[in-house]
């Protein structure tokens, strides 16, 4: 049986963050947050990472991160590209983007054969949010359609120092995914409650407790598939809408409502940091260093 690979979306420039996020070293010895997710990866027993990115910078994203790693685990590369489209569409005058995560994904689609799972590069997931989706993908078979979405607890995704965004997960009573509601503006208010903005513009109380979203998504190659046809529909409806982009949870929500597909949510224990601003960097350094003290990652990466 092959071992899961890992996909890592890392095709953006992080414009909100002004460069290449990927490659600002995080940990005490020039780590990057990529760095520590090949590592998790690795120990969870992933075979394979498979980098999206993009063609004009792939040979500094080879050197700078590749190359770390190429004699521990195989690594492979896909590049999202705007004209990598379903026959029969092509790219409008206007286009300057690529069409999102579920496009980055479909660019992986002639690299990977077995069960993958499928993470933001600038996003510190945690190692049990990867032998969680490991033992997960052991379990299932390449012409699979029962996928799995890793759930972390709300309590650790928050900031301390802002509000956070997050989609908030409900599940039926089998575990499996039925929603995901997306509450923006999300804090700890003066009094201990936790509240933030909901879709219809009113204010919401949340739970600590809550299963939110980060992104980390566990499929069979037949996501690929399912995923061209889905890809197809949205080009036919909004190819020349400029800014239209197709993304992952969109189209897992299109599977489960139209029956095709069952999304399990997988709750972690892990604490997820992410990189956005970079005023966030400190945050995250801070919080590598006390995993690292805690004993949780070795001092130096190898």
């Amino acid at each position: 049986m092959s071992k899961p690979t890992l996909l890592v979306l890392a095709a953006g420039m992080g414009s909100r963050y002004g460069g290449l996020k990927q490659m600002d070293p995080m940990g005490p010895n020039g780590e990057t947050i990529l760095d520590y997710s090949v590592f998790d990866a690795i120990r969870a027993g992933f075979g394979k990472v498979v980098f999206v990115i993009r063609e004009d910078f792939a040979e500094a994203f080879k050197e700078g991160v590749g190359a770390r790693f190429s004699d521990r685990i195989e690594i492979d590369y896909a590049f999202q590209k705007l004209d990598d489209l379903p026959a029969g569409f092509s790219v409008p005058d206007d286009r300057e983007k690529p069409w999102g995560t579920a496009h980055a994904v479909r660019a992986a689609r002639d690299v990977i054969n077995e069960p993958f799972a499928v993470i933001n590069a600038d996003d510190f997931y945690g190692a049990n949010a990867y032998q969680t989706a490991a033992d997960f993908l052991n379990t299932l078979g390449n012409e699979s359609t029962d996928y799995a979405i890793v759930g972390y607890y709300l309590k650790n995704t928050l900031s301390d120092h802002g509000g956070v965004n997050r989609g908030i997960c409900t599940a039926d009573s089998n575990g499996l995914l039925t929603n995901v509601e997306e509450v923006i503006d999300i804090s700890r208010k003066e009094n201990g409650t936790v509240s933030g903005t909901g879709l219809d513009q009113n204010e919401r109380e949340v739970s600590e407790e809550d299963i939110v979203s980060m992104n980390f998504w566990c499929f069979s190659p037949a996501y690929f598939q399912q995923t061209e046809d889905h890809f197809s529909a949205f080009l036919a409806e909004h190819l020349n809408t400029p800014k239209s982009e197709c993304y992952i949870p969109t189209v897992v929500d299109d599977f489960v409502d139209k029956g095709q597909a069952t999304c399990k949510i997988l709750p972690t224990t892990s604490n997820w940091f992410g990189v956005t601003y970079p005023d966030d960097k400190p945050l995250v350094v801070a919080a590598v260093s006390a995993l690292i003290a805690n004993g949780e990652y070795p001092s130096q990466l190898s």
